[in-house]
């Protein structure tokens, strides 16, 4: 079990005993102001649709097949769940293949994939260049790559060669995470985050929230937790029976790079006698599945989620895949930050941007 590592902010005070904030109830007044500004406005529910309203027609008969990093990734799996339901709408096959999470397991399933020559694959949430001969091989057969939360940035990729890549601004969805945290806690903070490594998306995200932080010099971070997500279900309760240990009531907030982390580590903080609601309040900066939400709206140890819309992003690879299938540009579209809180989500469990089913099947003529 890899150890843990205490990471503390140069200008963030002490990693012992109580944080003292440097500038009365706000530790950072100008960081704290923006970031309640910032939070008011992603935690809107009322968002309409600003994707694409034009694009070509449905193309008929295709076959996509979505390879998975592991259908145990609630995000991946959701995304998969997208893509099966507009590829009902739009008349397509879809077949999902499951790696694993194990790099073994994901160059198996892009084998398979190749080797059965679709329309279309979808990298579902891995790093690309993992499988970079199974990437060459469908390269050469002239089948069109889209990846969902397969490199950092979202948009067509020349290495690795992607058509497009489907996610929200990580950018974006990094720091509004941050921003919760530092508003919500007045700009006084100890937090852990929980990212995976492995995943070059996941450190990018985990490494701009740890910068973001460290914009407010009232919040101190006790911690940077690299927990592999196929090992969160073993690992995680263990580390954070670890970190309650070690920083009791200091810690306050975490961010996580995805929800499930605090699905596996609600019973460690259950058997320390923590109340559901906090501390510490956690938000997760991706990926919004239902369980989440469920946690959420129950106040079982989870406050927030700055949920990708998945079923939106599916209906989006299948768009995108359609407009390369016409030899048509990528769409461009990046959906909007939102954060869902018990307050705004009304016991929904989902959240998309209003009116994107409807735009995407009057586009496709469906």
């Amino acid at each position: 079990m890899a150890v843990a590592t205490a990471v503390v902010g140069c200008e963030r005070g002490s990693s012992s005993g109580q944080r003292d904030s440097p500038s009365g109830p706000s530790g950072c007044p100008a960081a704290h102001a923006e970031a309640r500004a910032a939070v008011s406005r992603a935690e809107r529910s009322d968002v309409p649709w600003n994707g694409p309203t034009s694009g070509p027609g449905a193309v008929s008969g295709k076959s996509i097949v979505y390879v998975a990093q592991t259908m145990t990734n609630p995000g991946v799996a959701g995304a998969a769940a997208g893509v099966r339901a507009a590829a009902r709408v739009i008349g397509w096959n879809v077949r999902v293949i499951d790696g694993g999470g194990t790099p073994a397991g994901i160059q198996a399933a892009m084998s398979e994939a190749v080797a059965l020559r679709p329309a279309g694959i979808v990298i579902g949430g891995f790093d690309p260049n993992s499988t970079s001969r199974q990437v060459a091989r469908a390269n050469a057969a002239r089948i069109p790559l889209i990846g969902w939360h397969a490199v950092a940035s979202p948009g067509p990729s020349r290495r690795p060669a992607l058509f497009t890549n489907v996610t929200t601004d990580v950018e974006e969805v990094a720091r509004i995470s941050a921003q919760w945290v530092i508003s919500e806690s007045d700009g006084d903070a100890g937090v852990v985050i929980f990212t995976d490594a492995s995943i070059p998306f996941a450190r990018n995200k985990s490494e701009l929230i740890r910068d973001e932080l460290a914009t407010c010099a009232g919040v101190e971070l006790l911690a940077y937790e690299n927990i592999p997500i196929p090992d969160a279900s073993s690992r995680t309760p263990r580390e954070v029976a670890s970190l309650l240990s070690r920083f009791q009531n200091r810690w306050t907030h975490s961010v996580a790079i995805n929800d499930l982390y605090f699905a596996d580590a609600a019973p460690a903080f259950r058997a320390a006698g923590r109340d559901g609601s906090g501390p510490p309040l956690n938000i997760g900066a991706g990926d919004g599945d239902p369980s989440a939400f469920q946690r959420i709206n129950s106040e079982q140890y989870q406050a927030a989620t700055v949920p990708e819309p998945l079923s939106l992003q599916g209906w989006q690879i299948v768009d995108e895949f359609n407009r390369a299938f016409s030899g048509r540009p990528a769409s461009g579209y990046v959906a909007p930050v939102h954060i869902s809180t018990a307050d705004n989500s009304e016991g929904a469990t989902t959240w998309n941007p209003v009116g994107y089913q409807e735009a995407y099947r009057k586009i496709w003529g469906r």
